[in-house]
């Protein structure tokens, strides 16, 4: 037999699967492989950057950092630490119980006075300070909202007691001077008081449009007219004075014009927080859904582009005046109809109109943001009453947490530092 007619060793049967091992074609998968687990590990990176360098975690860090130093001030002012710190060296231990005792105890109670309370055994009421985070977040959420928008215009809307003094004087007047039915004097009374903040705001916003007035000097102003122009009504009865009385304050709300409450009269949460709920929703579709909301961001972002092409800057920043006004006064609304409904007085605002700057602050002018920092704030002053009482603890020490809050948000590079986190990209 030729060799030519021997069978070859690499010859396969006939009929059997044959392997063609192609090199060519498995280095290029294994290069696609390789291009694809490293497209996927760069995106993997870019997108926690983008996590690293953007706004919503050095958020959460400043309220992480305001906490932090909260807590030593409250270690700084307990008895118990004081005591056990002159005698570390001897019993380090005992400090470190006091220190935490004092700590978690803040805290604990904070908790149990803004989310759930565990020492009651009521279902009903182990819940009902979650109800009363709500309650105060409400006119925080509006608020903030009203801040926030004239933030997303390049303004700054500093006249928030001012608006919401404007109109909860003004629903408070709609809401005990007439006899009329709920169906129509509850919408009557919100929808005066929202009318009422958004004249007081759109004097700024228009002052700004036809003069260049800076927005911050007039609202400043005007919240000092707001307030003696509303003490100077409480001492009228045909106004908002009581009868008879010599207390500035006015008669209370009647029943037809009070805000309902949302899970009954056993909690104080009432259909406010409804409404502002409705409101995030609202400005969340002006902004990123509307025409106004587009002609909004470009002012912001460049008037003087904007203005080239074709869009009326000056009507634009009395718009949202007009609107941030209209919200602050739903926030003042919130109060006289369905917080305090006993009468509007002089400090009616309660300091909302400050702690809004704070607020949009927080949520970045974001209206998911700000209704995420509306939450938080609130929780802060349901919860502090409770810290207070129970760990004899300053309600103080709440607003130095808010301060510092605002300080360390206003300073982001000085959070980048301290968590050596990524700079922010030039946008």
């Amino acid at each position: 037999m030729s060799d030519t007619d021997k069978p070859k060793q690499d010859d396969a049967p006939v009929g059997a699967p044959v392997d063609v091992a192609d090199d060519s074609t498995a280095d290029t998968r294994a290069d696609a492989g390789a291009d694809a687990g490293a497209d996927r590990e760069a995106r993997s990176r870019s997108m926690l950057r983008e996590i690293a360098s953007g706004d919503a975690l050095s958020g959460v860090l400043a309220v992480f950092l305001a906490v932090f130093v909260g807590s030593v001030m409250i270690a700084a002012t307990d008895d118990g630490v004081r005591e056990t710190l002159s005698y570390i060296t001897a019993r380090p231990s005992d400090f470190f119980s006091a220190l935490w005792d004092a700590i978690s105890g803040a805290y604990s109670a904070m908790f149990r006075g803004a989310v759930y309370n565990n020492l009651v055994t009521d279902p009903a009421q182990q819940w009902r300070p979650l109800t009363e985070t709500l309650k105060f977040a409400g006119p925080l959420i509006l608020g903030g909202l009203g801040v926030g928008l004239a933030f997303r215009a390049a303004m700054f809307n500093i006249g928030g007691r001012g608006q919401m003094l404007l109109a909860g004087g003004a629903a408070a007047w709609i809401g005990f001077r007439f006899d009329l039915p709920m169906i129509i004097h509850l919408p009557l009374a919100v929808l005066v008081g929202m009318l009422f903040g958004a004249l007081w705001g759109g004097i700024a916003g228009l002052l700004k449009a036809r003069t260049g007035a800076h927005e911050v000097i007039v609202t400043i102003m005007l919240n000092y007219v707001g307030y003696y122009l509303v003490f100077w009504a409480l001492t009228k009865e045909w106004l908002l004075a009581t009868p008879g009385s010599v207390n500035p304050k006015s008669p209370p709300m009647k029943d037809s014009a009070i805000l309902p409450k949302v899970l009954g009269d056993r909690f104080n949460l009432h259909f406010g927080f409804i409404i502002a709920l409705v409101a995030v929703a609202v400005v969340w579709w002006l902004l990123n859904r509307s025409t106004l909301g587009y002609r909004i961001r470009a002012v912001g972002e460049n008037p003087n582009a904007a203005r080239a092409s074709g869009i009326n800057v000056g009507r634009t920043y009395t718009v949202v005046m007009m609107l941030g006004g209209a919200l602050l006064g739903l926030a003042g609304v919130n109060q006289v109809l369905g917080t305090v409904t006993s009468g509007v007085s002089v400090d009616i605002d309660a300091g909302i109109g400050f702690d809004a700057i704070t607020v949009a602050l927080l949520g970045r002018s974001r209206p998911l943001g700000i209704l995420a920092a509306g939450i938080l704030f609130g929780a802060f002053k349901a919860g502090g009453f409770t810290m207070q009482a129970s760990e004899n603890i300053s309600v103080d020490l709440v607003l130095v947490v808010q301060s510092l809050i605002v300080l360390f948000l206003a300073a982001p590079p000085l959070v980048r530092a301290i968590f050596r986190l990524p700079a922010q990209e030039a946008k």
